[in-house]
């Protein structure tokens, strides 16, 4: 991968791994704000169910982000880039669709077909 390519993506990844930082600091200080009290059952239900779904949200947005540190983390040591399996170089579009992808295409297409006959 050329030099410019893993500029852009460290920038890239540093900027997405700010804004979800920022995002989870927004719900920490949701959750903590003084719960309403709500007459009717159904716009508690309703309320509980908005903040299981923002929790669930915020979940995937913390693994996203340890995948986003160990990508910088691989561009800090010379390793972006390279698929962990088989040690070739990950295709640059690859890359581009899923910048924290430590897989070759035919490396995930084997662990995907592996974990469909395995039934996960």
């Amino acid at each position: 991968m050329k030099k410019k390519d893993i500029e852009y993506f460290q920038e890239f990844l540093a900027n997405r791994l700010e804004e979800l930082l920022s995002h989870a600091d927004d719900t920490v200080s949701g959750m903590t704000t003084p719960k309403e009290n709500f007459p009717d059952p159904t716009d508690r239900a309703s309320l509980e169910a908005d903040r299981n779904f923002m929790l669930r949200i915020r979940d995937r947005e913390n693994k996203l982000i340890k995948k986003i540190k160990k990508a910088l983390e691989r561009i800090e040591n010379g390793t972006f880039g390279i698929c962990e399996k088989c040690g070739e170089n990950i295709r640059l579009n690859r890359v581009k669709a899923r910048p924290v992808t430590t897989l070759c295409i035919n490396c995930k297409t084997k662990e995907e077909a592996f974990e469909r006959a395995l039934g996960l």
